[in-house]
């Protein structure tokens, strides 16, 4: 295995502190910081996103945090955003956003919340969007046009995913309470505004929970028309389904139970190890790059592990994150690249003020600590996205004190990139050594030349 870097490979390059702590819920990454992912991903990049982070903290302020050039300098700015109908004295849940499924236009924030009425809290659900052409991604008009919605149960996550609806894309709210349900809220375009609708009609595999759901996944799997979801709750219980929208059919569903609660739950894609019985294009793989599917599963008093290979193997494959549990509960994960090699590392966040890095490493098919970073506070959330729009990704991390922003060092970087130029100079350069000479006296096609 190719390690570049032997230590951690993200330097801070600001903090920015809050007036009160956030939680596991309260950091959303703008979709237009997220363009560059997009565009890798082989989707549309979304149009016209203002990018940059919203932090929400727990005594009703939204942070929205971005680069600006400021003097041909860019520069971390941090201000609070004026969402409308958050009272002062309101507690912020959760927070999320999208840019809507094209060719529709337009950002949507949630924000949900919970007002102290004196004898009884009351919960609400904030949705946010402007439709008014040309203020579609304004954040401040935005935050002007509100659907407050009042709720019957204590709200937890908010998450956003894509579905297909009468054959067209369509991105949905999911709301996970402690009733113990998932709630869906679907735009109504004629009247301009987000219903709840039956959850069912679009997630059946989200009916019938036995606990409170502390966090949700939704991963579309690409040019199947399929999905895996798999979600974690507060007694430990965890489910994978494997969906057919189309015929709103639950194709496979497994389940297991943990002695403790489930802090995260992420599905992913792996490289397929040499040995695994699935070739490329099979049901387990994905035929375009021969990985397979696995979800990461982080509790709050066990190991961290990854279930592998879930459409061959279900929840009965399990590789374990060494040392994840040596560092108080696991709070916050994120699945992706940070060493530029086109394979996905596990970032683990813990209360105990650690950051661990684990890497798959083949062919030996298990997950290694590859570096960890100490933070001054306990880690609630992150995000890794392209702030400064230069091509390389910032790991936004949310402590119990505020905001760290990390970035990757440019000499590091830099010989890791010179590095993989002189193998790919390298690689091309055997190809052509390779490559059979051309018979004198005959064209490419094999046929002779005429005589001159």
């Amino acid at each position: 295995m190719e390690v570049p870097w032997a230590g951690c490979p993200l330097v801070e390059d600001s903090f920015t502190r809050f007036s009160s702590q956030s939680n596991v819920y309260g950091l959303a990454a703008l979709p237009g910081g997220q363009a560059q992912e997009e565009e890798e991903g082989g989707r549309e990049a979304p149009e016209g996103g203002p990018g940059g982070l919203l932090a929400a903290t727990l005594k009703g302020k939204v942070i929205y945090f971005r680069y600006q050039d400021l003097r041909q300098k860019l520069r971390p700015v941090a201000r609070e955003l004026q969402f409308t109908y958050i009272p002062v004295d309101a507690e912020i849940v959760s927070i999320d956003t999208f840019n809507k499924s094209p060719p529709k236009r337009g950002l949507v924030v949630g924000i949900t919340f919970i007002k102290d009425s004196g004898d009884k809290a009351s919960p609400f659900l904030n949705i946010y969007c402007d439709y008014e052409p040309g203020s579609e991604y304004n954040l401040d008009s935005i935050a002007q046009s509100c659907l407050n919605l009042e709720l019957q149960f204590t709200p937890f996550q908010l998450y956003h995913a894509e579905v297909q609806v009468a054959g067209q894309p369509e991105t949905v709210f999911l709301l996970s309470g402690n009733d113990p349900a998932i709630h869906l809220y679907k735009e109504n375009e004629e009247l301009h505004q987000f219903e709840e609708q039956p959850v069912e009609d679009l997630f059946p595999e989200l009916m019938e929970l036995p606990s409170n759901v502390l966090w949700l996944d939704v991963f579309n799997l690409p040019d199947s028309g399929r999905r895996l979801t798999a979600f974690g709750c507060q007694s430990g219980y965890i489910r994978l389904a494997h969906v057919d929208p189309a015929s709103r059919e639950v194709l496979q569903s497994w389940s297991l139970l943990q002695d403790g609660p489930i802090s995260k739950v992420l599905v992913f894609a792996l490289p397929a190890p040499c040995c695994t019985d699935d070739l490329p294009g099979t049901a387990a793989t994905d035929g375009a790059t021969g990985h397979t599917y696995s979800i990461l599963v982080t509790s709050t008093i066990e190991l961290s592990v990854v279930y592998r290979n879930v459409l061959r193997s279900g929840l009965g494959e399990q590789l374990a994150l060494p040392s994840s549990d040596q560092h108080d509960s696991v709070i916050c994960a994120l699945v992706t690249d940070v060493d530029f090699d086109r394979e996905p590392e596990i970032l683990l966040g813990t209360y105990g003020q650690e950051l661990l890095c684990y890497k798959y490493v083949l062919p030996d098919g298990e997950f290694r600590l590859l570096w960890q970073r100490a933070f001054p506070s306990p880690l609630l959330s992150m995000e890794y996205v392209d702030l400064t729009c230069d091509g390389l990704r910032e790991l936004a991390v949310v402590c119990l004190k505020g905001l760290h922003i990390l970035q990757h060092s440019l000499t590091q970087t830099a010989e890791c990139l010179l590095e993989r130029l002189r193998l790919k100079v390298a690689r091309l350069a055997a190809q052509r050594s390779l490559q059979p000479s051309e018979p004198q006296g005959q064209d490419t096609d094999g046929k002779e030349r005429p005589k001159e």
